[in-house]
């Protein structure tokens, strides 16, 4: 069994809790710890842990204050260096070198994005359940067997972003760089295609753009591409 709660998703922040009915964790604190606090109901010492992807504020805005609230934070050397912080509660981690937080198996691995050292993670119950966690990255170079649930950046589909550059609501520019750093309805397509997704159990779409994604059209699209449940965080 694996829970997931979206307290916050998109450019403006990214913050969900998750949770095997045992070890309820965090991923990503992009968002300011009074929302954090509220979303978790002023729980926030029941987590396990979080984890960070990488060190833009709309994933890592609220870390230092979840240390200084005594929650282990879990991210890559390079974005504690771009985060600038230190400490005990700051644990780094590598990409394919997994580790045990509670009844979880973690298992990060590296992601393309114009970060310093960006991650995506594998989690792993004791329950056999497997949630994969993929946000911020231009393709995923890694394919995952028996996953049960997946939490997918849907950040823009191109014919929408083209028609905006063609309106003027995007520069040129700045699509060029989502186009190279996120991940789009077509990205998400083909990642479906290429795996295992017999014991998928349901399908989280994350991160999409105010701008940039239409959240009815993407849910309609994954779920008659793949028969499984799918969600808009």
């Amino acid at each position: 069994m694996i829970e997931i709660t979206a307290l916050a998703s998109g450019s403006t922040g990214n913050c969900y809790r998750v949770t095997d009915g045992k070890t309820p964790l965090l991923l990503e604190a992009g968002i300011n710890y009074k929302q954090i606090q509220r979303g978790l109901n002023y729980q926030v010492t029941s987590l396990a842990g979080c984890l960070v992807s990488h060190g833009h504020a709309d994933h890592a805005k609220a870390v230092k204050d979840m240390v200084k609230a005594g929650i282990d934070c879990y991210m890559s050397l390079g974005t504690i260096g771009a985060l600038g912080i230190s400490g005990h509660r700051i644990k780094p981690v590598k990409a394919k070198e997994q580790f045990k937080l509670g009844t979880w198996t973690i298992l990060p691995f590296d992601t393309v994005h114009d970060a310093a050292e960006p991650l995506g993670f594998l989690l792993a119950n004791r329950a056999g359940d497997k949630l994969l966690y993929l946000t911020d990255t231009a393709y995923c170079r890694y394919r995952f067997r028996r996953l049960t649930h997946l939490m997918l950046e849907a950040n823009h589909s191109l014919d929408i972003l083209r028609e905006n550059v063609a309106n003027g609501t995007v520069p040129v520019d700045l699509k060029n760089r989502i186009i190279r750093t996120h991940f789009g309805l077509d990205n998400v397509k083909e990642f479906l295609r290429a795996n295992d997704l017999s014991r998928v159990q349901e399908i989280w779409l994350i991160h999409l753009s105010s701008e940039n994604s239409h959240a009815q059209r993407f849910k309609t699209e994954i779920q008659q591409l793949t028969g499984k449940p799918t969600y808009i965080a």
